[in-house]
């Protein structure tokens, strides 16, 4: 089986190339060769089968035509650019997170045609809540439509009807997953107007001070790192049909608010972290916070078999074990 991972430089990116890496093979199938591309180099990781590393532009359909041109078994598409950046920077945004997903969909095309329909590539695509909007019911059942209030959404969500379109067509057999907030997200903050809520645990657990930009009572839904690896593999390896039209996915996760995430940060790291936490309401943030989603069903991923964490403490505990070698201040 030949891999591709588009957005291998990234934090799940990473992370999955050091999991198939690690395992060897992908649904019961020996992993032959990672193929790992990124707008920057990825790292190469330690691994018993072939990997290939390249730092591209994945919006240059030369570029998309020249990774598919191996039809690769599995592609994993997690490249983009984040809420906050996309919705600063409108051409970027549709560049990156629109016109790149619609040239790596035409050269899966291209290749399936020339093999008259003999290779199909599994595609699984990196979506996210942000393709529902407010006003919305709570919770939000798996057959509510989208109707996103963001650039960064409205991108996702044209790019969720592109895949399912290439996959009726018989292109790609192509899974969309729209990911919760992943928190806590190791290392330095993005440009995502979500990242407090990774920064007001992460910084806490390593001993340093952190922004809370929203108040307490803000409700949202979120899943590890660790989770959104076992999301991504757990598509991959789905048998073909099991999505039938509908190839977008909610998927699980936990849902609470900030007061109850710093509750979980004072059960895992004590008082001592969350003094570490500073009010500083922030008018832009609360306003883009306002219109996200809070909690779903989730029913159809769990009936496919998807896992998220129990919860928030679940979440915080893989953090520490995960980044921290489960030392918790630093």
């Amino acid at each position: 089986m030949r891999i591709l991972i588009i957005g291998a430089a990234g934090m799940i990116g990473a992370k999955l190339v050091r999991r198939l890496s690690a395992d060897g093979a992908l649904g019961g199938r020996p992993i032959d060769r990672l193929d790992l591309v990124d707008v920057v180099e990825p790292s190469r990781p330690k691994a018993a089968m072939p990997v290939t590393t390249a730092a591209a532009d994945i919006g240059d359909p030369e570029v998309a035509t020249r990774l598919f041109a191996a039809r690769p078994d599995v592609v994993f598409h997690l490249a983009a650019i984040v809420s906050g950046e996309a919705e600063r920077d409108f051409d970027k945004g549709y560049r990156v997170n629109l016109d790149a997903t619609r040239a790596l969909l035409e050269a899966a095309r291209a290749q399936s045609v020339r093999s008259s329909g003999t290779w199909k590539a599994k595609f699984v695509f990196a979506s996210s809540i942000a393709v529902f909007g407010a006003p919305f019911p709570d919770p939000i059942p798996d057959d509510y439509f989208a109707q996103p209030l963001t650039s960064y959404g409205t991108q996702k969500a044209i790019d969720e009807l592109l895949v399912d379109d290439y996959s009726r067509r018989g292109f790609v057999d192509g899974a969309s997953l729209r990911l919760p907030t992943i928190c806590v997200r190791p290392g330095a903050p993005n440009a995502a107007a979500s990242g407090f809520f990774s920064n007001i645990m992460r910084e806490p657990l390593a001993g340093k001070p952190a922004v809370l930009p929203v108040p307490d009572d803000v409700r949202h839904w979120h899943a590890s790192p660790r989770a959104a690896v076992g999301f991504f593999l757990h598509a991959a390896a789905l048998p073909e049909g099991a999505l039938g039209a509908r190839r977008a996915v909610t998927l699980p996760g936990v849902s609470v608010t900030v007061a109850e995430q710093v509750e979980a940060l004072r059960r895992i790291a004590g008082e001592d972290a969350v003094r570490l936490i500073e009010r500083r309401p922030d008018e832009t943030i609360m306003r883009i916070v306002s219109g996200w989603p809070t909690r779903f069903e989730a029913r159809r991923a769990r009936d496919l078999g998807f896992r998220a964490d129990a919860d928030f403490d679940a979440i915080l505990r893989a953090h520490v074990e995960d980044e921290l070698g489960g030392r918790i201040g630093g």
